[in-house]
């Protein structure tokens, strides 16, 4: 610690403390000797070290009123013996020791700079300001964020210092303008996948996963091309039998606007708000299918999410012992996905299958827990995924076999481009593991994993809590998950299309060889 002693120019009835560090030795004969004199400083700003803790011999404090003139001798035991005869008694009023006065000293400005830091810090953990209901509502949210989003950089900002300028800075003086705050701190963020849901939103997201939804039947994402040739919002499926897909709208095509409002700056949700509402009102589209441009009408109407079809399928072949396909199509992820996949498995052997197809094409996701749960239909033992933050490996979803019903079985999984989020975590185990081949397009990409958190007035949130990676540690994000082989273009996509196509021996789906192994 460097202490400065005063300037020269303070007035002269000011003393002045010089603290001096010369050692005791420097008085031996044999040390002064070999040493060049010390010289004392002149009286101006002067840096000095307190050295007490390393030397033997207590530090010596000069005090002076005035000097008449400078003190030029020649080392410090001169100066010792020339005080102790008094023979500048006139010009030096005292020298005394005060190595216990320097610790007095000390310990009040340590004391009392501890008094000050423990002040300012119990000011600083207790705002100035009485915190209001919307205030919060505010932390709420800052709070969820801060425990479990992905990012501990948070985007490469102070998360603490962002909620102390909040709360001093945003308005929260009403319900719509807290929330405006919560948007904002969000958006800082820049993820698509962690937003805001008014409690109106938060029920209508959570009936999407319990099974039906009122609009047009469509998944939807962000382009992945890196050139910009897809400028709007891609779809990733349209369910089937809805608006949607009667209309012709097609996996890969790209929704250019939604009532006449471009989608060029438009996010997912904001979206998938628009494309949702009343049954029986309309929405207008705006669609690119390849070169085409589609102006679509659309009437909004209840979509029902059912999560598994399934259907027997004979191949014709000489003997009694023709192949028996089970086929099992699973659209989505809800909160009946994995038991109706288990009904279907056993449904199809009573039938005495030989095979299994899952069909995973234009499924978007859905519930991450079901995902995991129908790989643990199909494998015996294995990872199913590990689930990553900005560290590394924080968890692992595995299997011993417990919850297997279908592990013998050649099994083949249907995969393209609308197959995304927890359908490419069942993709990606059964593949890793080897349980089954992948027949199809490199998936969507989507190697996020978000949760919902309730607030206490009904709102959520939607946070991007993890990434993951496949049993063969594979990031497919924006990358997707690659197949096997792929499938030709006029390969059937129902239940129905499936079986007819196997029964022509010329057809599409006898030539790609599913079950060649």
């Amino acid at each position: 610690m460097d202490v400065l002693a005063s300037s020269a120019t303070a007035s002269s009835s000011c003393p002045h403390l010089l603290i001096s560090n010369f050692y005791k030795n420097h008085c031996s004969s044999a040390s002064m000797a070999a040493a060049r004199p010390p010289q004392l400083l002149q009286w101006k700003y002067l840096p000095v070290r307190i050295v007490e803790a390393r030397a033997n011999s207590p530090l010596m404090c000069i005090m002076t009123m005035s000097l008449k003139r400078p003190i030029n001798y020649a080392n410090y035991c001169k100066i010792k013996k020339k005080l102790r005869l008094k023979k500048y008694a006139g010009s030096l009023h005292e020298v005394i020791k005060c190595s216990e006065k320097i610790r007095r000293h000390i310990f009040v400005f340590v004391a009392g700079l501890m008094v000050v830091m423990s002040a300012s810090l119990s000011v600083s953990s207790t705002p100035s300001w009485a915190l209001t209901e919307e205030n919060l509502l505010f932390l709420e949210a800052w709070k969820m964020i801060d425990r479990a989003y992905v990012d501990k950089s948070f985007n490469g900002q102070s998360w603490f210092r962002y909620r102390e300028n909040a709360l001093r800075n945003e308005p929260m003086n009403a319900r719509e303008e807290t929330y405006m705050a919560i948007r904002k701190m969000l958006a800082t963020l820049e993820d698509p996948f962690t937003r805001f849901l008014e409690p109106e939103r938060l029920k209508s997201l959570r009936s999407g996963t319990r099974g039906a939804l009122t609009g047009i039947g469509l998944s939807i994402g962000y382009p992945t091309q890196l050139d910009g040739s897809a400028a709007g919002l891609v779809v990733i499926s349209a369910s089937a039998g809805g608006p949607a897909n009667r209309a012709g709208i097609l996996s890969g095509d790209v929704i250019l606007a939604i009532d006449d409002t471009s989608t060029e700056k438009m996010g997912i949700y904001d979206a998938a708000e628009r494309l949702q509402g009343s049954e029986g009102s309309s929405v207008k589209l705006t669609i690119r299918s390849g070169p085409e441009i589609k102006h679509l009408d659309l009437m909004r109407e209840k979509v029902s999410l059912n999560p598994v079809k399934s259907r027997l399928c004979a191949v014709p072949a000489s003997g009694k012992d023709s192949p028996r396909i089970g086929y099992i199509k699973l659209p989505t992820f809800n909160q009946n996905a994995s038991g109706a996949v288990k009904e279907a498995i056993n449904t199809l052997r009573s039938n005495n299958v030989n095979a299994f197809v899952l069909d995973l094409r234009d499924n978007s996701g859905g519930l991450f827990p079901e995902g995991i749960e129908i790989a643990r239909i199909w494998l015996d033992k294995g990872v199913i995924v590990y689930i990553c933050d900005s560290r590394g490996v924080r968890d692992i979803y595995d299997t011993d076999g417990s919850k297997a019903v279908a592990t013998s079985e050649p099994l083949v999984v249907l995969v393209n481009k609308g197959t995304a989020s927890a359908s490419e975590i069942l993709a990606g185990a059964l593949k890793d593991n080897k349980r089954a081949v992948l027949f199809g397009e490199p998936t969507f990409g989507k190697g996020k994993i978000q949760s919902v958190f309730e607030l206490s007035d009904g709102s959520g949130l939607v946070i991007t809590v993890a990434r993951y990676e496949t049993p063969a540690h594979t990031d497919i994000d924006k990358v997707g998950v690659i197949p096997d082989h792929p499938l030709p273009t006029s390969f059937p996509k129902d239940e129905e299309a499936f079986c007819n196509c196997l029964q022509d021996p010329a057809s599409a789906c006898n030539k790609v060889e599913l079950f060649a192994r």
